[in-house]
């Protein structure tokens, strides 16, 4: 069966429509941090939907408003008032930390990311935007042009004219032989050089923690220096806290605040685990932004009463259960062991990360050279194990991703781990 539905995909469905694994998966159901396919295989589910079920897969919480608010009303469209909308929008502005928030609601972190540039160049009269290398943030034609990783960005052309500022990534580059504050120092050396060669920017875009690039971060703090040197200039700053956000880092809810010392961005993008699955995105930022557009607009499907509903739902139960401080404690666990394991198998250079977002970048024993035949053995055997993993890694990487659910139990995290650890064992 699964094969046949693999043969009908690649004759309707796009090449480039990335799969894993050699014999494709289905997944046909879920529950808590556990998914089945549709040969009844059961896996610990350590990705998620790339980051996306971040409470738990059937969270009784969410289907049961989604099964209400469509007993009711699915979609009406932005033109009528929405009560889910109104209410999921009030609580995202009071947990944001920007003052005077405003939010706009998307169904997906690319339309999110679209949308905070729109935003930024309207507000700035600029279509400079400064972005990082090794990032990524959608698939639209904007935010493809702003993307600093070559796996990911199918064209050159842009409406945009993009600038790439070294930082974050600590461990590889021209300045990963620095300790954290020389390292901070010259990149704001290179952000102050770089902006002296260019008409104002209207923006700079950074993920806290890259997600596609393979979860590499800057020292903490990195942001809150280019901060203050883009506020001297009235750049914006934007956080695209899509894979970040919602306490997934553990130590804080959103990514930003490693770096919020001179105060939160400028607009903030979110989107994945605040629906637990639902197609929910949005950004949030200051009134006098988001309201500096001069023409109509409208959203047909941000914003509908049955993803508002689950989202609403789904960030109620993350608050009232600490998920946040959940993700901190397990995680914190997880990542020390996968450590433990690394230091024994010679093709880990590095295990990182923070709470549930954690990359293991292999290489060729003995060298930084990227080894993406072992990461895709080792998502095989995992596979093969019980486990699912992600992968990612941007110029000259590759990375294995796991990021479980927020409510991984200690046992759980064992469990993954002892997976993941056999099968980097068979490398």
């Amino acid at each position: 069966m699964t094969k046949d539905l693999y043969a009908r995909h690649r004759s309707v469905l796009p090449d480039w429509l990335a799969l894993y694994y050699e014999d494709p998966l289905e997944i046909t159901h879920g529950e808590g941090r556990h998914v089945w396919d549709s040969d009844g295989n059961k896996y610990l589910d350590f990705f998620g939907g790339i980051l996306t079920t971040m409470t738990a897969h059937a969270l009784p919480e969410v289907t049961k408003a989604v099964s209400e608010q469509a007993g009711r009303i699915i979609h009406s469209s932005t033109l009528y008032l929405n009560r889910p909308m109104v209410e999921l929008a009030e609580r995202i502005a009071h947990v944001s930390g920007i003052p005077d928030a405003r939010v706009f609601f998307t169904t997906s972190g690319t339309e999110a990311n679209d949308t905070a540039l729109l935003l930024a160049t309207a507000h700035r009269r600029s279509n400079t935007v400064l972005a990082m290398r090794n990032s990524y943030h959608g698939r639209s034609f904007s935010s493809v042009g702003i993307t600093g990783n070559r796996s990911w960005s199918p064209t050159s052309l842009s409406p945009l004219q993009t600038l790439y500022v070294h930082g974050g990534v600590r461990t590889r580059g021209p300045y990963a032989h620095l300790d954290d504050r020389d390292f901070i120092d010259a990149c704001v050396a290179d952000l102050k050089d770089l902006l002296g060669h260019t008409r104002p920017p209207a923006a700079l875009i950074a993920e806290p923690v890259q997600g596609v690039g393979g979860f590499t971060s800057p020292p903490d703090g990195l942001y809150a220096a280019f901060r203050e040197v883009l506020h001297e200039r009235g750049i914006l700053w934007i956080a695209d806290e899509v894979q970040t956000g919602w306490g997934r880092t553990g130590e804080h809810f959103w990514g930003w605040q490693a770096h919020g010392r001179s105060g939160p961005p400028d607009i903030v993008t979110f989107a994945k685990g605040i629906g637990n699955g639902m197609s929910v995105g949005g950004v949030i930022a200051r009134a006098e932004i988001m309201n500096c557009l001069d023409a109509n607009s409208i959203s047909t499907f941000g914003g509908t009463q049955v993803t508002m509903a689950a989202g609403l739902a789904n960030l109620n139960h993350l608050l009232e259960h600490d998920l946040q401080g959940n993700a901190r404690r397990v995680g914190g666990l997880l990542i020390e062991r996968l450590r433990a394991v690394a230091a024994q198998v010679p093709h880990v250079r590095e295990v990182r990360g923070r709470g549930l977002m954690i990359g293991v970048e292999l290489t060729r024993p003995g060298t930084d050279e990227a080894a993406p035949d072992a990461a895709s053995a080792v998502l095989e055997e995992a596979r093969a194990g019980g486990l699912l993993v992600g992968k990612g890694g941007g110029h000259g990487t590759s990375v294995l991703r796991v990021a479980p659910p927020l409510s991984l139990t200690v046992a759980e995290a064992e469990e993954g781990a002892a997976i993941l650890e056999r099968a980097l064992r068979t490398l």
